[in-house]
């Protein structure tokens, strides 16, 4: 498909820079076949029914954005020492190897160092054609210590480039779910979550479930080609253990809609489902792109924030709904004032 169907133009005050406080009190569109409502997300429980269940995403943003001088080469050379280097990680290649978005990467080659502050190192090696390095970290101790020593959390661009990142980005870029450290952007869908919500929810009868997927930067690369059938997507590692796929499973055979909170969660259960609609147990790489046309199998329904013009999230919405049901809706939040993208608000998608 083209991708300009899938602009639209955003005032740029639309742009959440704060998460709403407290968090349950964030607006949320309900979008229900064809009926549209506003409402609050403290009251997601009314629009769902006993039996329903909820997946999160459970994986924990780390302090992924790093600045530092080129150094040496590895081979002892001279690479011009001093070059002022950023570095944003987005997934993890080994123990010790994690693959970056280099800003200034012209000044870098494959042996050059990096000197990240705070006695972190790094190798620079395989650039790759997107201009990513694989970045090796010198020494022993965990790479996510060495990352709170001398990272920063990596809060998105249409925010990071209105205003520093500060001390309270490191809790409010996190979500109550967060225990499994890995992700370079946050499933924000789940930010709007609190324990007193999560109590409604289950009093109402709606369980809950979570899975693992480390997000990427990747997320927030724009898509550069002019048809949907041209761009690549980044892969980013999940995991579904057996339990988990064998209550989504009992879930749907009960009558019960799973729905994924996050279009995180909704990417890795759809990867981990088969044409006949089971969910299996998964691990590994995903880099699946969804786009109108697709069928769902895994996921009845969805809980999402709202999105980039052109972005694949968009397109992954406008799939699930309708491109021109998504386009009303986003017009109707525009008009409404809604808060958009990752401190913004959110909406409930049932197809």
């Amino acid at each position: 498909m083209n991708v300009d169907l899938f602009d639209f133009e955003l005032p740029t005050e639309r742009i959440a820079l704060r998460p709403a406080s407290p968090r349950d009190s964030a607006r949320l569109l309900v979008l229900e076949g064809a009926d549209t409502r506003d409402a609050t997300v403290r009251e997601l429980p009314s629009f769902l029914r006993r039996g329903d269940l909820l997946v999160f995403n459970d994986t924990r943003v780390i302090p992924a954005q790093l600045e530092g001088l080129r150094g040496e080469r590895n081979d002892g050379a001279q690479s011009a020492p001093g070059a002022r280097i950023g570095a944003t990680l987005h997934k993890r290649e080994g123990p010790r190897r994690w693959r970056a978005f280099i800003r200034n990467a012209k000044r870098l080659r494959e042996g050059d160092s990096v000197d990240f502050g705070h006695n972190v190192t790094a190798l620079a090696s395989d650039r790759a054609e997107d201009g990513s390095f694989a970045l090796d970290f010198a020494g022993d101790e965990p790479v996510e210590l060495l990352l709170t020593r001398c990272g920063r959390m990596p809060l998105p661009p249409y925010i990071a480039s209105k205003r520093p990142t500060d001390a309270r980005d490191a809790d409010d870029y996190q979500t109550m779910f967060a225990s499994e450290p890995g992700a370079v952007a946050a499933p924000t869908a789940a930010l709007h979550f609190t324990p007193g919500l999560l109590a409604a929810l289950e009093a109402a009868g709606i369980g809950h479930a979570t899975l693992t997927l480390h997000v990427g930067a990747g997320t927030f690369l724009p898509v550069k080609a002019e048809d949907t059938d041209a761009h690549r997507m980044h892969a980013e590692w999940g995991r579904i253990d057996a339990a988990t796929a064998d209550r989504l499973n009992a879930v749907r055979a009960a009558g019960g809609r799973v729905i994924a909170v996050g279009t995180t969660s909704l990417r890795l259960i759809e990867s981990a489902a088969s044409a006949d609609g089971v969910i299996h147990p998964f691990e590994g790489d995903t880099a699946i792109f969804i786009t109108p046309g697709y069928r769902f199998r895994g996921v009845d329904g969805l809980v999402t924030n709202f999105h980039l013009p052109r972005s694949t999230l968009f397109m992954l919405v406008s799939a699930l709904m309708g491109l021109d049901r998504m386009q009303a809706a986003y017009a109707h939040a525009i008009d409404k004032d809604y808060r958009f993208y990752s401190y913004g608000d959110a909406s409930l998608l049932l197809p």
